[in-house]
């Protein structure tokens, strides 16, 4: 994840509804809120919501070891994150350009982007911080200089602003589909056409909260460009532009077109060949410099993960 800002975990809300069916009955209400969210939301921090009366079903607050009915409204309002202080850490980075203005990162398979709930170190942000020492302060204090992102999981190319100007042309860009990203990936199956594209709206599952789906009510519109590079009989190798930039959105249309990518822990196959991680490498991008005005594009080669993948289909 994309997944792109505008891309957040929570895309910007404050308030969540749920309703619950007959299969959550008798579920702790607390074990079901962490299901709903995900892996970026611990139960502890559900809890401490919880305890400050910031859930309520059907109106009224209630404990954490409330047991769910059937049919029950459950509405969650997210207080307003306080100012975290990020510590700069020396990790390594991979940078391919840096001036005043922006830097391009080649980010590695694993790498969360920036703090959230579970993952307050350790992330590009905390890199960025140690490296940068300046970076655009228009997403607050836990996203600085974070235009865009991608999934943790999904390796590849990546820009941060330095200086809020660069942000807002960056931001921009992004918002025009102007800004140049084309990722490759590896797919289950083999895909009747040599190209394509998938035009279709997503949004958030509304049975698992951590999932994104095509959907027509509360969507966004997405599209995804594909062109087949190589295939392997039930696998193929595709390249993809992205004209939309929404949370999952490869991940999504993937596997709505039926072709789940390989390794992918959310949308993909339990059976078949395994990574850690979907096979997803954000290959290129290219974006118009915010004071030059020079178009500057730049290419990440395969992960040496994919490679090997690639390696060992050719070679079965």
């Amino acid at each position: 994840m994309t997944e792109e800002m505008p891309q957040m975990d929570m895309d910007d809300e404050s308030v969540l509804e749920w309703t619950a069916d007959a299969e959550s009955a008798k579920d702790r209400i607390d074990k079901y809120v962490k299901a709903q969210m995900g892996e970026d939301t611990s139960r502890s921090q559900i809890q401490l919501w919880i305890e400050d009366g910031n859930l309520t079903v059907n109106g009224s607050p209630v404990k954490a070891n409330y047991k769910i009915a059937s049919g029950d409204l459950i509405v969650l309002r997210i207080p307003e994150a306080e100012a975290t202080e990020i510590v700069p850490e020396d990790i390594p980075l991979e940078v391919y350009y840096e001036d005043s203005d922006v830097i391009v990162v080649n980010k590695k398979r694993g790498m969360v982007v920036h703090p959230a709930p579970g993952h307050a170190s350790g992330t590009l942000v905390n890199a960025l911080m140690y490296h940068c020492k300046d970076l655009s302060g228009i997403n607050g204090e836990l996203r600085p200089g974070i235009v865009h992102r991608i999934d943790k999981d999904t390796s590849g190319l990546l820009m941060a602003a330095k200086n809020d100007k660069a942000h807002a042309s960056l931001a921009a860009q992004l918002k025009e589909h102007s800004v140049t990203r084309k990722y490759f990936a590896l797919v289950h199956g083999n895909l009747a056409h040599d190209q394509g594209t998938v035009d279709a709206p997503i949004g958030r599952d509304p049975h698992d909260r951590k999932m994104y789906t095509v959907i027509e009510r509360n969507s966004k519109p997405a599209v995804t460009h594909f062109q087949v590079t190589e295939r392997f009989g039930d696998y193929t190798l595709l390249e993809l532009k992205l004209e939309t930039g929404r949370t999952h959105q490869i991940r999504v249309h993937m596997k709505f077109i039926g072709h789940p990518l390989v390794g992918d822990p959310l949308y993909g196959r339990s059976k078949g060949i395994r990574m850690d991680g979907q096979a997803l490498h954000a290959a290129v991008l290219g974006f118009v410099h915010p004071s030059s005005g020079e178009y500057l594009e730049f290419q990440a080669p395969l992960p040496q993960d994919m490679e090997d993948l690639l390696h060992s289909l050719r070679n079965r």
